[in-house]
């Protein structure tokens, strides 16, 4: 956790009709549901360009051959 704070409530004003349309696409039953899955996709992207930066940093040796095992 960012700053070692455990789970809690909480309240937000979010636009009706950003979480209607999200209800059409993610066919969730609760506006809880809805946001839990976004914040889920949030994490997972932004795991995945931690790992985008990664190409291009990792130098491979030319002369190795994978097909022949040590």
């Amino acid at each position: 956790m960012l700053c070692n704070y455990p789970p809690m409530a909480t309240n937000l004003q979010i636009e009706n009709d950003l979480i209607e349309e999200a209800f059409k696409f993610g066919e969730h039953c609760t506006k809880r549901a809805v946001v839990e899955e976004a914040l889920r996709e949030y994490v997972q992207r932004r795991k995945q360009l931690k790992v985008l930066e990664l190409f291009g940093a990792i130098e491979y040796d030319d002369g190795y051959d994978y097909k022949k095992r040590p």
